[in-house]
């Protein structure tokens, strides 16, 4: 089967100036990576998934980070520079894109080759969902010019984890 690609909040909520967990200017670099990549991933016939945050209004989440992404908001939507890329909607509510969603079935029906994750935060939900991939045996790729994080300590420190730590294929 053709390959999977995840790709983890692309939402208005992260990428948006002025929005409470906006991750900033430099995040923003990784959508003409992105949508390059998308565009060569379907082209050889991959399955494009978008993994978006998507929160109760009292989420316990609130404790540790702002409000953001409320399901039923803005927030949510795919940012509007991927909205012509057809994919799969997989809201979600906890770092990892496998907790409590129908991922897991997905690509149990998929049989993907491998599965390449994008997008923010590196250290956060991209790096909780390569490691519930890799739990599962799938071959992982990770395209550094397509993740982003607050901090570029951490972005620095997730990429090295998610290689030498969960052995997904980080691609720099």
């Amino acid at each position: 089967m053709a390959d999977v690609v995840l790709v983890i909040d692309l939402t208005r909520g992260f990428l948006e100036p002025g929005r409470p967990l906006y991750v900033g200017e430099e995040a923003r670099k990784i959508i003409p990576n992105i949508q390059r990549s998308l565009r060569e991933e379907l082209a050889k016939g991959a399955h494009i998934m978008y993994l978006n945050d998507n929160h109760d209004p009292d989420d316990l989440e609130f404790r540790m980070f702002p409000r953001h992404c409320v399901a039923g908001t803005e927030e949510t939507e795919i940012i509007a520079e991927l909205r012509g890329f057809p994919g799969e909607i997989i809201p979600k509510k906890r770092f990892s894109a496998f907790y409590g969603t129908k991922l897991g079935d997905r690509l149990e029906e998929l049989k993907p080759d491998k599965v390449i994750v994008c997008g923010v935060c590196t250290d956060i939900c991209v790096m909780h969902t390569v490691g519930d991939a890799r739990d599962r045996d799938y071959e992982v790729e990770v395209p550094a010019n397509c993740v982003a994080t607050f901090n570029p300590e951490a972005h620095r420190f997730a990429l090295e984890h998610m290689e030498k730590i969960l052995g997904a294929k980080v691609v720099r």
